[in-house]
């Protein structure tokens, strides 16, 4: 376990927070001060952190610091974090303390010294931050350990830029510094630091995220809730947020619009035959592939038009005339495609408030992590971009499924990894039957699907259906339930203790049973 001894004159606030947040399980054995009545004693204090006060005097600095070692003597620490400390240390105590660190608020070698906010706005700088250092006998001039950015904008004063580099980026860099030290992956020479597995990749050690805010929206996913749309421009994929609004007399996307438009846009790359799509609240309503695109857009709105109302249509070829004038006959809210014929164009734009967004080509994928904001953090992984081919496929049944079951199968398994958790896609050919999406049980997703597909689908139904599964059948029942639906092909990741009962199932029921070996869990 990494000790520290803080050394503060002020408030302290730094060492408060790594004191909280024990980067690395580092804590610290002592806060000292220079200064009677300090609030970081106070603070400190209440923590358990034990407190020591050596005020100056009228000695001289080096006999001041003499005091300080001694003082420190009593207590086992690795290293000296220093914040706010207002004392220019002599070397004399740097070579007796291990290694000591400071906190800049300013981007080092860049405005040094104690008025770094007021240098800042003074240069006109777009960008400033803070520098963890080593501590040497020259004023901000040590080894660099680590630094981390804030923006600097249009309205910020000293007192404003002040308090988010503190939170933003003190608050941030700190902690880092303490929590390396605590890992034994920092190396310290006379005029250097090196940094064990300080690398980039896509899960680099640290990250800087830079995005910048498109508009204003009318509101978040509620109207009592605010909200804007940012930026990543340096995307290259074919995205929503960087698309053409060609009627742009509609009003513009709200919040709620981005993220389905997203979802409905993410689903039909996954298809290199002409295809449609229909989501509501980020999942599939229907979705289809066929030999035309009117013909895709029909066989996906018919699996739940009820459910498609109001919703968001995607398309993965240029928009022709007979697909709008389909996608006008009932209300939806947005049209997203890679390009539209003039006729095309013709028909949507009479429609007041439907938004139509090119995209542009839809091209290669290009973003390969997705993340998710978290209170206190972000989940950043890869994104899924696996789909099983026949060869991936692992029959486990006594039926072997036929050929056209498998192209059910494999279609269904790509609509599938867009579809909430628990989820249960069945389709017929290459067309969505029912889906069951977000259900907290897998045998509710079944009954859903099932349901889906017996009352909501226009001229389909559950019978002879291609059933596939996000995550394995913990137990038979789910295999049950969709036999009384008639199913009769199966698609799942297997893995479950349970799945020779499982088989054992679909065998009893003449099933065809394949596994992937993966699942396709998604959660937001």
């Amino acid at each position: 376990m990494l000790k520290i001894a803080g050394l503060a004159s002020n408030r302290g606030r730094n060492l408060l927070h790594i004191a909280d947040r024990a980067p690395g399980g580092a804590e610290l054995s002592v806060v000292l001060t220079n200064r009677e009545g300090a609030p970081v004693l106070e603070e400190a204090s209440e923590r358990g952190i034990p407190t020591e006060v050596v005020e100056r005097g009228d000695d001289s600095r080096e006999e001041h610091e003499r005091r300080v070692t001694s003082r420190l003597s009593g207590y086992d620490f690795d290293v000296v974090c220093l914040d706010g400390y207002m004392r220019v240390l002599t070397s004399e105590f740097l070579d007796a303390m291990p290694t000591t660190l400071n906190v800049h608020p300013s981007l080092l070698p860049s405005f040094p010294g104690t008025d770094a906010h007021e240098q800042v706005l003074d240069a006109g700088v777009r960008m400033t931050g803070c520098t963890v250092h080593v501590v040497t006998e020259e004023v901000d001039a040590g080894p660099i350990v680590t630094q981390e950015a804030v923006p600097v904008y249009e309205d910020d004063d000293a007192t404003s830029l002040k308090s988010r580099v503190l939170r933003e980026a003190e608050f941030t860099a700190y902690p880092r510094a303490v929590r390396w030290f605590a890992e034994g992956r920092v190396e310290v020479t006379a005029d250097d630091v090196a940094v064990d597995g300080d690398e980039g990749g896509d899960f680099p050690d640290r990250r800087l995220a830079s995005d910048d805010r498109v508009s204003g929206l009318r509101y978040g996913e509620n109207p009592h809730q605010e909200a804007a749309v940012y930026a990543d421009d340096s995307c290259s994929e074919a995205n929503v947020v960087h698309a053409t609004q060609l009627n742009e007399g509609a009003k513009a996307l709200s919040y709620n619009n981005y993220n389905d438009a997203d979802a409905a846009l993410s689903l039909v790359k996954e298809f290199d035959e002409p295809a449609a799509a229909v989501i509501k609240h980020t999942n599939p309503a229907g979705c289809a592939t066929a030999e035309s695109l009117a013909a895709a857009y029909d066989r996906a709105l018919s699996t739940d038009a009820m459910s498609a109302f109001g919703g968001i249509v995607a398309l993965n070829r240029e928009c022709d005339v007979a697909t709008a004038e389909a996608i006008t006959e009932s209300f939806k809210e947005v049209v997203v495609a890679p390009a539209y014929s003039d006729a095309a164009l013709d028909v949507l734009t009479e429609k007041k408030n439907l938004r139509v967004l090119d995209v542009g080509p839809l091209g290669e994928v290009t973003d390969h992590l997705t993340e998710k904001r978290l209170v206190g953090g972000r989940l950043v992984q890869e994104r899924d971009t696996w789909a099983p081919y026949r060869e991936d496929l692992t029959v486990v049944t006594e039926r072997e499924p036929i050929d056209e079951e498998v192209e059910s199968m494999l279609f269904a398994w790509r609509v599938l990894k867009h579809v909430k958790s628990n989820g249960i896609v069945l389709t017929s050919g290459t067309e969505t039957v029912g889906v069951g999406m977000g259900q907290v049980s897998r045998v509710d997703a079944v009954r859903l699907a099932a349901m889906k597909a017996d009352e909501h689908a226009e001229g389909k139904s559950a019978d002879g259906a291609v059933m596939a599964s996000d995550a394995f059948f913990p137990f038979p029942d789910g295999i049950e339930e969709a036999a009384e639906s008639g199913i009769e092909a199966v698609i799942q990741p297997g893995g479950s203790v349970n799945d020779e009962d499982v088989i054992a199932a679909a065998d009893e029921h003449g099933m065809a049973m394949a596994f992937t070996g993966r699942r396709c869990f998604r959660h937001d």
